[in-house]
């Protein structure tokens, strides 16, 4: 370095460590903590001003809480809900002591000693709100009495602030009992039920002054999530944390010496008792309701925010549709049940329904016979199986694979497979060999064929073909739930669980040519302060329009000459599968024209206890299958809903043919196809493993009143040989007879 250099170096010095001093004075911790000091008094004279200005309000106005309305889609008048309050206020001497502590215990084990509030919790919850993580628990049992009776449920800082200064104030005023008691007789509890009379009433049939500890630590438990809570309506997650809650409650009671532990150690879980339906919900109003409501929870639209009251909610329920859904299950099925004397007849339970495929708007939906003698919603209710409903999803799978045989050809309208009863798959690691109705083997059939007769067999091999994964994954996007359903091979046979409205919305799906739609009830939700947009029923494309048209060809076929064709009229064009589950417990028609999609079942259900019972001998009439009731049902309501009839018909686009292998001779007739001469076959390769899954169910369906038509190939199909030219299901080409006798 030269002099000039060091010269310059010197002097730059001296500026950069005045600079870096100014900063140190600047940022002195004795300024620092001035400052942290001062921000504190801001703070603190802030609250002040605040404690000083808001006083203790006038009660909220729960008591002259408005009244909600349900509408038809036309604007008049369904029903009116929340009339008044479901509430009778009880002295806290009234309700026995250890039931007191159960909610003290379940909310606020600090309650006789502290101030009122909990700071650590009022911040948490201002900061969750400033998040938009929405409101968060935390509060003491007298922050929450004053937002049930002073303040709004509304998840704001101001009222959060507000909610602060009240209950020190209220705490102040009042006794703790009395805050207790102001507590117990303003929470809701779920079932249109406020305060622990109307609570006990609703969930155990007796006064508050009754209730045992057990009782008492459920109602307090119910508390945090009423809907999800409710034991009657609870999922089994809901379930397993009121549970949990209950316990931990009991367990807060040992704790502060409350409750004796061995007595706490004998006590068992309170079920409580089944709920009573609310006045006004009779007929179908109530399943209608109950649909709604279901929907508004996912939209945010919970029990407790509708019990403000207020709101106006328009259903997609078209009022004159729905009539004619009421009219075609009595015409069809109710006036030909004689519940009263016949032991099977009494056990039906019918539910349907209906959507607008290019809307996903439920315009018609039927629950049962009356909502006030039948509670749970047979159009809902998710715990039966869709049964042979879902062979359409499987050529579904299919063809939006584009999968092949086992012989490699593409799956198409005309792909052939063997029909023969009881017949191994071939290539899967899970052996399946499926019995047709009444064990009955069609040989070689084409899929539009197997599809006419809902051959077992056929579709069994095709899921193999697929991959049960990929079948699955199909399932799921065009709408069925994941609900019991394994990947296996007997998922051709609908054995998962799936409601009307999943198979309604998956069903609407295939109408809308593979545009997904998801049905919603909801058109509009409004109150004075709030409104709430509906589900969106119009999705993304889900399978290809070719694979959607592919399969509405196919089921063309079923309603005009295959198990459906109860379904047929001149009046429309119309495509639509039957099904049969398992000991012929549930039947569905599932169909659709251009315009309308509905989904009609019957549900064997004992009347004591709700065990699932066969359909066999409904209305003296043998076995129930979906080709009768349910497809005379939806036949007569789509003739009514669409006001007599349209001449509206699909808009097919690039159907799907397949490939069919080239016979090695044409000479042989149809009926010698379906049953292989012995002498000119091979003995019938088998697998060597004893198939795992045999079910007893025999889920292809006939019309009550069967077509004449023998199980023969139809002349379109042309002949070939036993083992030759069809999925046998072997490897490679062995020409062995695919047949299992």
């Amino acid at each position: 370095m030269g002099r000039a250099d060091a010269r310059r170096a010197q002097r730059r010095g001296p500026r950069r460590a005045a600079k870096s001093g100014g900063l140190r004075r600047l940022f002195t911790w004795r300024k620092m903590l001035g400052t942290f000091f001062g921000f504190c008094l801001l703070i603190m004279g802030a609250f002040v001003a605040l404690y000083l200005y808001v006083d203790i309000p006038k009660a909220n106005a729960l008591a002259e809480r408005q009244s909600n309305v349900y509408q038809y889609s036309d604007g008049t008048l369904l029903t009116r809900t929340g009339d008044g309050v479901n509430r009778q206020i009880v002295d806290l001497a009234e309700v026995p002591k250890d039931v007191q502590h159960t909610f003290v215990a379940a909310e606020n084990k600090t309650f006789y000693k502290d101030q009122g509030v909990d700071l650590k919790g009022t911040a948490r919850g201002i900061l969750n709100t400033l998040s938009g993580k929405g409101k968060q628990g935390g509060s003491t049992i007298t922050q929450q009495y004053v937002k049930n009776y002073y303040l709004t449920q509304d998840p704001t800082v101001s009222r959060k602030l507000k909610e602060l200064v009240i209950s020190l104030k209220v705490d102040q005023k009042y006794e703790k009992a009395d805050i207790l008691a102001g507590y117990i007789n303003t929470a809701y509890y779920g079932r249109g039920a406020s305060g622990i009379q109307a609570a006990a009433q609703a969930y155990y049939g007796v006064d508050a002054k009754d209730l045992n500890v057990s009782q008492g630590a459920y109602l307090a438990s119910l508390l945090q999530a009423p809907s999800q809570y409710d034991w009657a309506v609870a999922t089994p997650t809901g379930k397993k944390l009121v549970k949990d809650r209950w316990g931990y409650t009991l367990d807060n009671m040992v704790e502060m010496h409350w409750l004796d532990k061995a007595e706490r150690d004998a006590l068992k879980f309170p079920v409580p008792d089944k709920p009573k339906p609310a006045r006004g919900m009779e007929g179908q109003t109530g399943y209608l309701v109950e649909a709604a409501n279901k929907e508004l929870d996912k939209q945010g639209i919970t029990e407790e925010v509708r019990q403000a009251g207020g709101w106006t909610f328009t259903l997609n329920i078209d009022k004159k549709r729905q009539k004619k859904l009421e009219q075609a299950v009595d015409r069809q099925l109710e006036s030909k049940l004689d519940r009263k004397d016949n032991k099977v007849d009494a056990s039906v339970q019918a539910g349907a329904t209906s959507v607008d495929p290019k809307t996903g708007a439920v315009v018609a939906l039927y629950g049962g016979v009356d909502y006030v003698k039948h509670f749970r919603s047979n159009a809902t209710r998710q715990d039966y199986q869709p049964a042979s409903t879902f062979k359409p999803l499987v050529l579904a799978s299919a063809l939006e694979n584009e999968s092949k045989t086992q012989d490699g050809d593409l799956i198409g309208v005309n792909t052939r497979y063997d029909g023969t009863s009881k017949r191994p798959v071939v290539g899967s690691d899970t052996p399946f060999a499926p019995e047709n109705e009444d064990n009955q083997s069609y040989g070689n059939v084409t899929v539009q064929t197997a599809m006419n007769k809902s051959i077992n067999s056929v579709f069994a091999q095709m899921v193999v073909d697929v991959g049960p994964p990929e079948v699955k994954k199909t399932a799921l996007a065009l709408g069925v739930p994941d609900q019991n359903f394994p990947e296996r091979p007997a998922i051709t046979l609908g054995t998962m669980n799936a409601s009307t409205w999943d198979m309604a919305g998956a069903y609407a799906t295939l109408d809308n040519h593979g545009r997904k739609v998801t049905p919603f009830i909801v058109k509009s939700a409004k109150n004075r302060d709030r409104t709430v947009d509906p589900v969106k029923g119009i999705g993304n494309q889900v399978i290809s329009r070719k694979s959607a048209d592919t399969v509405t060809s196919v089921l063309k076929g079923v309603v005009d000459s295959g198990s459906g064709q109860a379904a047929n009229t001149s009046a429309y064009e119309a495509a639509g599968k039957t099904g049969t589950s398992e000991n012929n417990k549930a039947a569905l028609f599932a169909g659709y024209t251009p315009e309308l999609t509905t989904v009609v079942a019957l549900f064997g259900e004992s009347p004591k206890g709700g065990a699932q019972v066969s359909l066999t001998g409904t209305a003296n009439s043998g076995r129930a299958n979906g080709g009768g009731f349910p497809a005379q049902i939806w036949a007569d309501y789509t003739l009514g809903a669409l006001n007599g009839g349209s001449s509206a018909q699909f808009d097919l686009q690039d159907v799907e043919r397949g490939e069919v292998s080239t016979p090695a001779s044409p000479s042989m007739s149809p009926s010698q196809s379906e049953s292989p001469d012995p002498s000119t076959s091979q003995t019938p390769s088998t697998p060597s493993q004893t198939p795992s899954e045999t079910p007893s169910e025999t889920t292809s369906e006939t019309p009550i009143e069967p077509p004449t038509e023998s199980p023969v190939i139809p002349p379109s199909e042309s002949p070939v040989l036993p083992g030759e030219g069809l999925n046998s299901g072997r490897p490679g080409n062995n020409n062995s007879n695919p047949f299992s006798q």
